[in-house]
């Protein structure tokens, strides 16, 4: 088990900083985002440590020269947007982009691009259903032509009033992962399994572990604190940070000696990369580094080198 970094914290580097930084703290891979070039909309998004619509051979080897100088490896490619978007534009945008993803991970020899599945979040999961198959089964096919596996990220992506109530992301819980699984049954579509993400929706974040082991393609490091207090105030029809905060692993309610326990007896032997969202943290650049140290001394408990 390898033990990463998600490199949206870091949007003020290159990708050669980002892996120098990573080589010196100590981490064995990045999870390297690839959003296209251009404003972003939400925090953590929009950044491009590598331009996937402009990797032609010379960026495939000045990539792969880099791992192999540094020692560090890339642990998946990730781009975050909502495919199932209301705006048919911002749909089409995102599916293309991340077909370009999927392309430029077969092209590297990374064979995992992380993402969402996507929501329109005024619409039941029902009513959402047509247009996930419609748009995730050429997209697996393509993957799957490719050798590439997709790890769908189980955010709900609900924590502003313009994502209520639905939120834009379909892969929330184990009862849509299992469908979604039983209708798109290829082995190159599983989770990118966040766990901080089943706390604040106050569900078990380490059972599922078992029963969907073998859709496991990656896995991000985030804790998340629920705060009794607020949730007593505000109630569970709140957005959720009203009542929760997101924080670097060891800092909130995940018990992560049990989750690498599980994981590992589950037969994951994977990359675990460190998502930074903790707000104590992102004053400045040194203060994100530090976020990025702390999360891996912590980790390394758990995740020996």
């Amino acid at each position: 088990m390898k033990l990463g970094f998600v490199s949206a914290i870091l949007p003020d580097l290159t990708l050669e900083e980002v892996f120098a930084f990573a080589a010196d703290t100590g981490y064995d891979c990045v999870e390297v985002m690839c959003w296209p070039i251009g404003k972003a909309d939400r925090r953590y998004a929009g950044v491009t440590h590598l331009d996937v619509t402009d990797l032609v051979s010379a960026g495939v080897a000045r990539v792969q020269r880099l791992v192999a100088e540094t020692g560090v490896s890339i642990s998946g490619l990730g781009y975050y947007p909502n495919p199932l978007s209301s705006n048919p534009e911002e749909a089409r945008i995102a599916v293309d982009h991340l077909g370009k993803v999927i392309e430029a991970s077969a092209a590297l020899g990374v064979r995992v691009a992380n993402t969402f599945v996507g929501r329109d979040p005024a619409k039941t999961v029902e009513a959402n259903w047509p247009r996930f198959l419609e748009t995730w089964r050429p997209l697996v096919a393509h993957a799957e032509t490719l050798g590439v596996r997709i790890g769908i990220e189980n955010c709900p992506m609900l924590f502003t009033n313009d994502e209520w109530p639905g939120g834009k992301n379909l892969a929330h819980s184990p009862a849509v992962w299992r469908r979604m699984f039983a209708a798109i049954p290829s082995k190159n579509f599983g989770l990118n399994y966040d766990p901080s993400h089943l706390v604040w929706q106050r569900m078990d974040p380490i059972a599922p572990l078992w029963e969907f082991r073998d859709r496991l393609v990656h896995a991000h490091a985030k804790d998340a604190r629920v705060d009794a207090h607020r949730l007593n105030e505000e109630g569970i029809l709140a957005t959720p940070l009203q009542y929760h905060t997101p924080k670097l692993p060891g800092l909130g309610d995940v018990d992560w000696g049990r989750f690498f326990s599980v994981l590992q007896d589950s037969g994951y032997g994977g990359p675990v990369c460190v998502e930074v969202e903790d707000r104590s943290y992102e004053g400045s650049l040194e203060g994100r580094k530090a976020a990025l140290r702390q999360s891996l001394a912590y980790l390394r408990n758990f995740v020996a080198r």
